[in-house]
């Protein structure tokens, strides 16, 4: 019997803008040599990077399909997909469903070219996508000077070497989350030994031990605990309060996004599907998180899951008042609030001992609905730093030492050892 041709199509999209002038690269690579046996990229005009990333896996299955001309026959071919988008990956691996109108047609385009039996498809980090990224990038160039892709013009592959053999790499199992820890970190270690690139097995591993499976703490490295949790936390935009710092809670008049909270929910929308990491949207019922979290949602095409856990803290008879006000009419009341978690604002507010305890049940809730992946939650000032907060086993005084700025990103990584990593704290480089 015939064994099948088997290539490994490397594929990548970008978009200068997202939506702005976009463009896409695919190489298709032979797993045993590491030959480039075909390259695509194109210019496509004003796009999005997932649409740019739907066109660079397309391209690169025409790409395979016509280097065997049997290919749609059943056994006549295996393409291994990789690519560093885990929408696409995660979309045509049958996992995640397909919302956006714009992917629909792509994915079926897609899934048209070769049987199903002949793919499988891989999620890969960024720097292990050099090749295509960089044809996608000579795309984009030269269509800023106003021409297409010209593979006689491309560096790409001489930019880009890759070693003698890619058949080694382990495939990529379980579920996708940050390729930096866990699970895809030891994959990574595994697969740049010298066995691994040969195709020599490597050596078995230890028989694990009772200390193997205890909580790794610093700069040891760590078992495979596979990917963690991840929650990208979003502080909502801002509302006609926030630039007067007057106390907006779950109690007062739930405004609105104001022009400038609406423009700065954009911007995050833009940066989060450039990075393209988001799976799901977790957001405090209050108005003005709903708002931020649908101009996500509407630009990553994904839905908006609702959770009461993530509301702010109820003032009580300080919403809507500044913190000189309530220091006038409630001065003994603020002082008590200011020395101690367990005390409550004026007239049955929630104190930060209360917000603490149902903010730690939903993070236990999330961490365990979302093991594994990476979730957007939009929420509020008081949700976000007690997450910090109890990631860092920090003291509740520490609440009044942090500055949360609206519509900034922070992130908390959560392992299933019960290990916790803060990564990003009051990000809001996506605003300037």
């Amino acid at each position: 019997m015939t064994q099948p041709r088997q290539f490994v199509i490397e594929a990548d999209g970008g978009s200068r803008g997202n939506p702005g002038p976009a463009g896409y690269g695919a190489v298709v690579v032979d797993p045993v040599t590491g030959e480039t046996l075909a390259e695509a990229a194109e210019y496509i005009g004003v796009a999005t990077n997932n649409v740019a990333e739907y066109k660079g896996l397309i391209a690169g299955l025409k790409a395979a399909k016509a280097l065997v001309p049997d290919a749609s026959a059943g056994g006549a071919l295996q393409v291994r997909v990789r690519m560093d988008s885990k929408l696409v990956v995660e979309q045509m691996s049958g996992r995640w469903k397909i919302k956006h109108p714009d992917m629909k047609p792509l994915a079926a385009e897609a899934a048209r070219i070769l049987p199903a039996s002949a793919v499988t498809y891989e999620w890969i980090p960024r720097e292990k996508n050099k090749h295509a990224d960089r044809l996608a990038n000579e795309a984009m160039d030269a269509g800023k000077r106003g021409k297409q892709w010209e593979p006689s013009a491309s560096t790409a592959a001489l930019d880009t070497p890759r070693p003698s053999t890619t058949a080694g790499l382990p495939p990529v199992s379980g579920p996708p989350g940050d390729a930096a820890a866990g699970a895809a970190r030891a994959r990574a270690a595994l697969s740049s030994r010298p066995g691994a690139a040969t195709g020599t097995a490597p050596a078995a591993a230890p028989t694990p031990t009772a200390s193997s499976t205890a909580p790794q703490v610093g700069w040891a490295a760590a078992p495979d605990l596979g990917a963690p949790a991840t929650f990208v936390l979003l502080r909502h935009g801002e509302t006609a309060l926030t630039p007067e710092k007057r106390f907006s809670g779950s109690g007062g008049s739930d405004p609105e996004l104001s022009a400038t909270g609406r423009h700065q929910a954009e911007r995050i929308a833009q940066s989060l599907a450039a990075r393209g990491t988001i799976e799901e949207i977790v957001s405090s019922p209050l108005r003005r998180c709903r708002e931020t979290a649908a101009a996500v949602a509407a630009r990553l095409g994904l839905e908006v899951r609702i959770e009461d856990g993530l509301r702010e803290t109820d003032f009580g008879a300080w919403e809507g008042l500044t913190f000189a006000e309530v220091r006038e009419r409630y001065g003994p009341d603020l002082d008590a609030w200011l020395a101690s978690a367990k005390a409550a604002p004026t007239g049955g507010g929630e104190s930060f001992a209360e917000v603490a305890r149902r903010v730690a049940a939903t993070r236990d809730r999330l961490t365990a609905r979302y093991a594994g992946r990476t979730v957007l939650l939009v929420t509020h000032v008081t949700p976000i730093k007690t997450l910090v907060r109890l990631a860092l086993g920090a003291p509740p005084e520490a609440m009044f030492r942090m500055e949360l700025s609206a519509a900034s990103v922070s992130a908390v990584a959560y392992y299933s050892d019960g290990n916790v990593s803060l990564r990003l704290l009051n990000d809001t480089s996506h605003l300037r």
